[in-house]
């Protein structure tokens, strides 16, 4: 995967003027900060920059390896995706926000009774759910977004496809679902976790 010639621009913009906003850079290049959106989260997803709250961006480091990060992004989602959290469909708002804050996830999967994926909660839903009295007799599927409204992957496609979805979506994370049985979500992906796979590979 190789770095657009916009990207590159971006890259010698902040090696020249870090730590530099967002804004600075989309004046320097003449566009607008919505249009170099989804420049920054590949330039920070792979580690080129880093995006530093309040300070604005700064390099990183090269990558020269194009081929190699290529490699990184063409293995499966399987490998590396994290383990789903699932909450009953049952199960009230009040439950839903408990259990989003004890494991600070940032969306719970609602699954039924066969433990097949009916919907997702995420945490705006619970946040703005919050503001019923009623939360602690309402279930989540009032508030939850149901299929086939949920953006998904499978656990065989490749970390790239679910990359570019994420970017692609502005989502944050996706569930993977089992190949042989569509309906289950058998693992989550998200930016983070392709951020920290990438930079930890990267590093070796």
């Amino acid at each position: 995967m190789e770095l657009s010639q916009r990207q590159l621009a971006i890259t010698e913009i902040v090696k020249k003027n870090q730590p530099i906003s967002g804004e600075k850079i989309a004046e320097i290049l003449g566009l607008s900060r919505a249009t170099l959106r989804n420049d920054f989260s590949i330039l920070t997803m792979t580690g080129v920059l880093q995006a530093r709250p309040k300070v604005g961006y700064v390099y990183a480091g090269p990558i020269n390896q194009s081929e190699t990060l290529e490699e990184l992004l063409a293995v499966s989602v399987r490998e590396i995706m994290i383990p789903p959290l699932n909450i009953s469909q049952e199960s009230t708002i009040y439950d839903g926000i408990t259990t989003l804050f004890m494991y600070d996830v940032g969306s719970l999967y609602v699954v039924n009774d066969a433990h097949e994926l009916v919907g997702l909660l995420s945490r705006k839903d619970l946040l703005r759910a919050s503001l019923n009295k009623m939360i602690d007799k309402t279930p989540v599927t009032v508030v939850m977004t149901r299929l086939p409204q949920i953006s998904t992957c499978f656990e065989d496609d490749l970390l790239l496809t679910a990359a570019e979805k994420l970017r692609t979506l502005h989502v944050d994370s996706l569930p993977v679902l089992k190949k042989s049985n569509p309906k289950v979500a058998v693992g989550k992906i998200t930016k983070t976790r392709i951020h920290d796979y990438l930079i930890e590979n990267i590093k070796e």
